[in-house]
């Protein structure tokens, strides 16, 4: 049997649903390959790329910025799964003028699709708030400090129930990155340096994540109680609500990449980092 690593470089249901899926299911055996799971969320980006790799959005960064050539060969959804969630008294986006906002680096996918979105509602991350850079876990601290009143407002990933968190604790959901910046952000990659994209390891691991997000399109039951081990914190009902609104309509079913999606994407983020295209769209093999 073949073997390959495969590296997540983030928490929660955004970055480890499908493969958690495929995984459980049995896909990787059923493919001919053993799939090791490396946690990758504090690695640097040169032992990141000796695995395949679930992060699509820090595949591109690394591309525009440190020329590894990175190949996406599947992607799970263009929908990224963060949210601004503000305190008590902070109940819109425009609320975040001068205050204090939790959120992640900017030159980390998060925190650069964090600062697209900040300026989509005119607002200059570097001027007109202050951002508190923090590494992304959990985001319970971020909790902890929102309740405490040490920061205004959090930017938080998927291990959280955003609306079910923000009932219970008196917050307000000010916006979901995915209703307005859209980038395929989570799937499978590989720098072919390390792992070249014919290799009977990647095919079949490419395999089983499409098998995956299969699944989940078609047996919606199923995908629920997948979505629930991650969030156990939330009710059923609160379960489903959340894969209706961000699961279900926007995960893929085959792993393809919309490509006009792909090429807006890739210019936002390099006007946001200050660097060239050089092509990056070319990083989406099979799909331009």
């Amino acid at each position: 049997m073949d073997t390959i690593d495969l590296a997540y470089v983030g928490r929660g249901i955004h970055e480890e649903l499908v493969a958690y899926v495929a995984d459980q299911e049995g896909f990787f055996e059923d493919e001919g390959v053993h799939v090791a799971m490396r946690d990758g969320t504090r690695w640097d980006i040169a032992r990141v790329r000796t695995c395949a790799t679930i992060g699509l959005g820090r595949a591109v960064l690394s591309r525009l910025t440190d020329g590894f050539q990175w190949a996406v060969l599947s992607a799970n959804t263009d929908r990224p799964l963060f949210w601004f969630l503000g305190g008590p008294d902070v109940t819109s986006m425009t609320d975040l003028r001068g205050r204090r906002l939790a959120v992640h680096a900017p030159d980390n996918p998060p925190g650069c699709f964090a600062r697209i979105v900040l300026r989509k509602h005119d607002l200059d991350p570097d001027r007109d708030l202050h951002c508190v850079a923090r590494h992304p876990g959990d985001y319970q601290m971020d909790l902890r400090q929102l309740r405490d009143g040490s920061i205004d407002a959090a930017y938080v990933g998927s291990t959280i129930g955003p609306e079910q968190v923000a009932e219970e604790e008196g917050f307000h959901v000010l916006a979901w990155v995915g209703d307005h910046f859209q980038i395929p952000t989570v799937g499978i990659a590989v720098d072919p340096a390390h792992n070249p994209i014919d290799s009977p390891a990647v095919q079949a691991l490419v395999r089983a994540n499409r098998r995956a997000l299969k699944l989940l399109a078609e047996q919606p039951d199923l995908a629920v109680r997948y979505v629930a081990s991650f969030l156990n914190r939330m009710t059923h009902d609160e379960v489903q609500c959340y894969y209706e609104r961000y699961i279900q309509p926007y995960y893929t079913s085959d792993g393809h990449v919309d490509a006009a999606v792909a090429s807006r994407a890739i210019d936002a983020v390099a006007a946001e980092l200050g660097v060239p295209t050089a092509a990056a769209d070319a990083i989406y093999v099979g799909h331009r």
